[in-house]
């Protein structure tokens, strides 16, 4: 049975998990939720995803709800076709993905959201302290290359890559220069911009009946 994506098309958590699908060649039907119309607050949605939350995965019966937990669970499951480890098996770079994806989700998703509340209500502000912590997150990204031991060479493509994604593309058009600032993360980010799932991603998800 093809797997159930229940999203937006624009949301950037349902595009984290997309870009996962894509990487994996895993064919896909996509169900649209749509926020005008408050569909992901309606009794039945909130007895798959009890946070009204997007998006959820329905795989022949099974629900996984959380964009990263999904993600994991698509990267396991289907570990013998599409991109090969995505989650290492190696018990230290495992490790390694395990410390760049808590570093994703833990230092630097806010920091990237920031900017792009801010686009969206001029209401919201940032005091200083906050904004001196957002540089320093970038500044530690940079100099350390948490996100892989070598920014400067080619490592394999992981998981903790493909979630910057969403968040990271978004900054741009929310008028932040932040990641083009930071010449290791700058190069680092370009490379996984420009993959063939992202570029079918970026613009909205839509379903995927086969891959060539």
């Amino acid at each position: 049975m093809v797997l159930k994506l229940y999203g937006n098309p624009n949301s950037t958590c349902t595009k984290r998990v997309a870009v996962v699908l894509h990487e994996k060649k895993v064919p896909f039907e996509f169900v649209v939720i749509d926020f005008a119309k408050g569909e992901h607050k309606t009794p039945e949605y909130l007895t798959r995803q009890p946070f009204g939350q997007v998006p959820y995965l329905d795989d022949d019966g099974f629900i996984l709800y959380e964009s990263r937990a999904i993600g994991r669970y698509i990267a396991t499951k289907y570990a013998s076709q599409g991109t090969p480890g995505l989650i290492p098996t190696d018990l230290k770079k495992q490790a390694l993905f395990e410390q760049a994806a808590s570093v994703e989700t833990s230092n630097l998703t806010r920091t990237r959201q920031r900017p792009y509340l801010r686009t969206c209500s001029r209401s919201i502000t940032v005091s200083p302290p906050i904004q001196r912590r957002s540089s320093l997150d970038w500044d530690s990204l940079n100099q350390t290359g948490c996100l892989r031991p070598d920014l400067e060479q080619a490592e394999e493509l992981t998981l903790a890559d493909l979630f910057h994604l969403p968040y990271g593309a978004m900054l741009e058009g929310a008028g932040s220069d932040i990641i083009q600032q930071k010449p290791n993360v700058a190069r680092w980010f370009n490379e996984i911009a420009s993959l063939p799932s992202w570029q079918a991603v970026k613009g909205g998800v839509t379903s995927v009946a086969s891959y060539a």
